[in-house]
């Protein structure tokens, strides 16, 4: 059985997600699987990982069902003990694996980690703002504001899905942000401060640059976690805190576009999450 599960999902970037894969197979950590999901691609995906042969084992899904479905079922396909992402639009450095591991080896109480990242937009590099800056050990705070984990860069104790689950399919985008949240709120997330991948961005078909007011799935993300009752008295009020300030923005800036019913709801769903109503989603 391999030590790591590479999961990498795909979409219609048959010459991206083949850069992707030979990173992953440069790596100087050997024992780890590969398992490329296609997520039901148009293009000539199929045909481009052929030249990978029996080094990589290949799903592929007829119809698109998104990136979380895509993960899952790589997970669920999955056999070693830790789990690592890559998206098919970055890939990693040669030691990435190898620092990792041994990080968790010397920490064996370690569930989670991370390493820093290049960033790259439209080709060039640039710096992550100051906000965007990855904390390390108890993350669960800062995580509500924003997204600090990146899919590409972290590696997983495979028995943590079994206690808080997969990615939510549910959710169109946030779908990571959501999937932090129930670890961090649980677990240290360390990270290891080496820039050990690339990571792209900027081009249109991300989720992120297809879906405007993201923030909706972001607080969608923080009621079910609150609606969860495993946070502590701290970590839930500290989340219904962030819950307030995201619903304050997105509701106002519904009812300055015209969407004064969506805007109602979302202003009123703190209190409402507060006296522990149900909420319907439906309704929005």
């Amino acid at each position: 059985m391999p030590e790591v599960s590479v999961i990498i999902p795909t979409y219609n970037r048959s010459q991206k997600v083949a850069r992707a894969i030979q990173s992953v197979l440069d790596q100087s950590f050997r024992d780890l699987e590969i398992i490329v999901v296609d997520d039901g691609s148009t293009d000539d995906t199929y045909k481009c990982l052929d030249r990978f042969g029996s080094s990589i084992r290949y799903i592929r899904q007829l119809v698109n069902r998104g990136v979380s479905a895509a993960r899952n079922r790589g997970i669920k396909g999955s056999f070693a003990p830790w789990i690592a992402f890559l998206d098919s639009d970055d890939y990693w450095l040669k030691d990435k694996l190898h620092v990792q591991m041994n990080f968790v080896h010397r920490n064996p109480g370690t569930v989670a980690c991370q390493t820093e990242e290049i960033w790259i937009r439209r080709g060039r590099r640039v710096n992550p703002k100051r906000r965007h800056r990855k904390p390390s050990g108890d993350i669960f705070k800062q995580s509500l504001k924003l997204c600090l984990v990146s899919p590409s860069s972290v590696i997983i104790r495979r028995a943590v899905f079994d206690e808080v689950g997969v990615f939510d399919e549910t959710l169109q985008v946030a779908e990571d942000y959501d999937l932090w949240l129930k670890i961090s709120c649980r677990y240290p997330v360390y990270l290891i401060d080496r820039e050990l991948i690339v990571k792209e961005g900027g081009h249109t078909d991300q989720l992120s640059q297809r879906f405007a007011g993201m923030d909706r799935f972001r607080i969608r993300a923080i009621v079910n976690l609150v609606n969860s009752g495993v946070l502590s008295s701290d970590q839930r009020g500290a989340a219904l805190e962030e819950l307030s300030i995201k619903c304050k923005i997105f509701g106002n800036g519904c009812i300055k576009r015209g969407r004064r019913e969506e805007g109602q709801f979302y202003l009123l769903l703190p209190e409402r999450i507060k006296e522990k109503e149900n909420i319907s989603w439906e309704q929005v």
